[in-house]
């Protein structure tokens, strides 16, 4: 995984949505000055994902960051969360199809405490299940703790 991206034109998909949120403003802007100047920038927040599966054939690889602010951004928008689910799918059959590696980034919540409210047993909850069909569809997954990664796919 670590050479995945070395030397490569990438398109760097960006998820976060940063209305209103400084502290997020600001990781986003240190994130940005640490990404090689040759990487391409898409961000969709928590937009469509067939805007990254338009962009990929420009690109030697995609690195989508993160999953996890998608699901987030998409749980409560339009259609909820089985239209987040849908649209995830059908991104993931055109992805395998692409000439282009896609790599997707994703949190696991799952191994911390229960979230106190319902909203976050919910995300937690959704996110599991997101990760899973990544994971299935994925040809390679990865776990990072510590700075250190770990193939269990």
């Amino acid at each position: 995984m670590a050479t995945a991206l070395g030397g490569e034109t990438v398109l760097y998909v960006a998820t976060a949505v940063l209305a209103g949120d400084p502290e997020l403003q600001r990781r986003v802007s240190a994130h940005r000055e640490r990404r090689p100047q040759a990487w391409g920038t898409l961000e969709i927040g928590g937009g469509r994902l067939e805007a990254v599966i338009e962009a990929a054939e420009q690109w030697e690889t995609v690195l989508l960051d993160s999953v996890t602010l998608w699901v987030s951004s998409r749980m409560f928008g339009e259609g909820g969360e089985e239209a987040a689910l849908r649209e995830l799918e059908a991104f993931l059959a055109v992805a395998a199809s692409l000439r282009t590696p896609v790599i997707l980034v994703s949190d696991e919540v799952g191994l911390g405490v229960v979230p106190e409210s319902p909203a976050g047993r919910r995300f937690q909850d959704l996110l599991g299940l997101v990760n899973q069909r990544v994971a299935d569809a994925a040809e390679e997954v990865y776990f990072c703790v510590a700075g250190l990664q770990q193939r269990i796919k």
